[in-house]
């Protein structure tokens, strides 16, 4: 999650100024998908809000691996210039030994790169606040400060943070239904949803990890299926909003149930004020491993985690 400087509306309407930004929101999207196709790092949902955006990103290492020196540096040289050295091997230009071995340095450095979430996020945020300084022609921070990020232990855990990104508009009370407000994944999915069934088509939306389909291999997507996913973020999408809390009872998505997760500590997690996780969010055992692998004995979290996932 990254937000604007002192929470101001930069990507909306300032109400103080009367100025409207909502036409930035559409730089966000448009270089998320630029992003994507040179970074091995996925888009599993966002939501670009009046002041922050959120993004859940799944890197790709093993693609990332198998890509050949040439493709990282036509990957790498398609965001920065790169040195000459790169510039002349890209080009054809016979290199000596000395300036091959530190051409493939210059390889393993952009493929670590090109797998780390750091950079994508400079990439994205860096190219945000220019082009909204160049507007507003001004100079100085755009953002409040580094983004902040949560790394997802387990499938329950992705779940949980997918459909609060997707469900933010609704908590924020700028929509009745997620589907209604523009700028988030989940609205860009359900439109391809329906233009697939209308068309017979592959539901597969440009820049998005696709959520599993019939056919689809577990070990490209996301391990949803589509339709259950959908069916969640409505029941979940109509319960949080005040004015339907009996909704709650009735047609409860299996999917909860399949990944041992507590419905009530469900909805309580995608409240405004719901459950705090700070660096991690996952199930107990995973919490408790990814605080070894920090050299810590405990991360915050876990009394959370003990009552909404429950299997």
């Amino acid at each position: 999650m990254a937000r604007c400087v002192r929470r101001a509306f930069l990507w909306g309407e300032d109400h103080l100024t009367g100025t409207n930004y909502e036409h930035r929101k559409a730089w966000v999207v448009e270089r998320l998908e630029e992003l994507v196709s040179m970074f091995a790092i996925d888009v599993c949902v966002y939501a670009v809000m009046s002041n922050h955006y959120h993004v859940v990103l799944h890197v790709d290492r093993q693609a990332c691996d198998n890509w050949s020196d040439t493709e990282v540096l036509q990957r790498w040289t398609l965001l920065f210039t790169g040195p000459l050295l790169v510039q002349q091997f890209l080009a054809g230009v016979p290199l000596d030994k000395a300036s091959q071995n530190r051409v493939s340095e210059f390889v393993e450095e952009y493929r670590n790169r090109l797998q780390d979430i750091s950079w994508f996020m400079r990439c994205l945020n860096e190219h945000l606040a220019r082009k909204a300084n160049e507007e507003d022609g001004c100079k100085g921070r755009f953002w409040e400060g580094r983004f902040k990020s949560q790394a997802l232990l387990d499938d329950a855990a992705l779940l949980t943070c997918m459909a609060y990104v997707d469900l933010n508009p609704v908590r924020a009370g700028l929509a009745k239904m997620p589907e209604d407000f523009d700028y988030t994944s989940l609205q860009l999915r359900i439109r391809q949803w329906n233009k697939s069934r209308k068309e017979a088509a592959p539901c597969q939306t440009p820049m998005l990890k696709p959520l599993c389909i019939q056919g689809q291999k577990k070990d490209t997507a996301i391990p949803f299926a589509l339709a259950d996913y959908l069916e969640l973020v409505d029941w979940s999408g109509r319960a949080v909003r005040d004015d339907k809390r009996g909704a709650i009872e009735y047609s409860l998505p299996p999917i909860l149930q399949r990944l041992g997760v507590d419905p009530e500590e469900w909805l309580k997690t995608l409240r405004p004020k719901g459950q705090h996780f700070t660096q991690a969010i996952g199930r107990v055992g995973a919490l408790r491993e990814f605080a070894e692998t920090l050299g810590q004995k405990w991360v915050q979290g876990l009394s959370a985690s003990q009552r909404l996932f429950v299997g």
